[in-house]
């Protein structure tokens, strides 16, 4: 049996990579517990050696050698649970090191089973979960079908790797663009952001670093090759390609195709984007229940207001009739405020003496009287 079990565990060192002298020790340590059951209770500390050379066994009760007929065949089965239970462990450790380092990355599975409205993925040495909510609403599978995924987690458990997938999140569409153009896996094309609506709607935003190459065409590809491939993966979920661009209001403009935008107005302290389009293409910058401008607002990280023409001369008509019922406020004076940023009565009676006195024609008892007036009639507004 000796030279068997160290026949053993050299196969297994050379084939699982796991150390003979950690197999030793596991061996030795279930020993000592077989050992102290059937010594009995009597027995002192007790120890095992096993000779790495030769696999013979001793056995030591304070110190003293013990021989006992039952050893060689408590030594067989110990040893045979210890090396299966190390393989185990092993297998999982290298299973765990192996998905730990491909998080962010994506795999290939076939689908195995379903739990509870989860889908179990068989990736071969393994399985992984792609929960509920990490699904994309209008994708069905059936059992065996292939799947591509995106590795969101895994963590080390007792039972082996736990490995999260996903098919909602944007990475799944970033690692997609990376293997269908190379320019962005070799760094020339570069991608910027994504806003994702799984099944819906992706927007990705992507700029060039070397100025010969389209970035937009590149993503495209021929006749729209890459593109297509993309979409396909996904199951026909539309893909918007931006230009991105450090002018916000270029980037933004570009962020709400297929609208067309006439204006952009910039607040960078709300970080607020005010966008101006014609009345016939309002309801495409917004969207199917806002999906465009929700979209495009977390594309760009600036919050995008939106008003047709019709809208925005219907609020300015407000504003300078909100102007114009103040006393000693006419044509010019309106215009001035307005041009000046104080387009409505909380804006001037939010306003100092010293901010007024600064628009033209406007002196200091002229603008607290204004202010003064301002102030009365949004109260009189809230007693309302």
């Amino acid at each position: 049996m000796n030279d068997e079990l160290l026949v053993v565990l050299e196969h297994i060192e050379r084939e699982k990579g796991i150390k003979k002298e950690i197999l030793i020790q596991a061996v030795e340590q279930a020993l000592i517990s077989a050992a102290r059951k059937d010594l009995g209770p009597t027995a002192g500390e007790i120890e095992v050696k096993l000779n790495p050379k030769t696999g013979g066994i001793q056995v030591f009760s304070d110190g003293k050698e013990v021989t006992s007929g039952k050893f060689g065949r408590i030594a067989a089965q110990t040893a045979k649970q210890v090396i299966i239970q190390k393989i185990r462990e092993a297998e999982r450790d290298v299973i765990y090191e192996d998905f730990h380092k491909k998080v962010d990355t994506l795999t290939n599975g076939l689908v195995h089973r379903f739990e509870k409205g989860n889908i179990i993925v068989d990736l071969g040495k393994t399985e992984a979960i792609l929960p509920k909510s990490e699904q994309a609403p209008k994708e069905t599978y059936r059992q065996g079908e292939r799947i591509r995924a995106y590795i969101l987690d895994v963590k080390k458990t007792p039972r082996g790797p736990h490995i999260v997938l996903s098919r909602t999140n944007a990475g799944l569409v970033r690692r997609m663009f990376e293997l269908e153009v190379p320019e962005i896996y070799e760094g020339i094309v570069q991608i910027k952001s994504i806003a994702r609506q799984a099944s819906e709607r992706t927007k990705i935003a992507v700029h060039s670093a070397d100025e010969k190459i389209d970035c937009v065409g590149a993503c495209v590809g021929m006749r729209g090759s890459r593109v297509k491939n993309i979409v396909r993966e996904l199951r026909g979920e539309k893909i918007d390609i931006i230009r991105w661009s450090e002018d916000p209001k270029e980037f933004i403009a570009a962020a709400l195709s297929p609208a067309k935008i006439l204006e952009t107005e910039i607040d960078k302290e709300k970080k607020l984007a005010r966008v101006l389009v014609e009345d016939d293409q309002l309801s495409l910058a917004i969207g199917k229940r806002g999906q465009n401008v929700r979209l495009a607002s977390k594309l760009t990280g600036w919050d995008i207001d939106i008003r047709s023409k019709l809208q925005a001369e219907g609020k300015k008509k407000e504003e300078k009739s909100e102007l114009m019922s103040l006393e000693g406020i006419g044509e010019k004076s309106q215009g001035a405020l307005r041009e000046a940023g104080f387009k409505t009565l909380a804006k001037l009676a939010q306003a100092q003496v010293s901010d007024l006195t600064e628009v033209k024609g406007i002196g200091a008892k002229k603008a607290e009287k204004i202010i003064a007036q301002a102030k009365e009639k949004l109260e009189q507004e809230k007693d309302k």
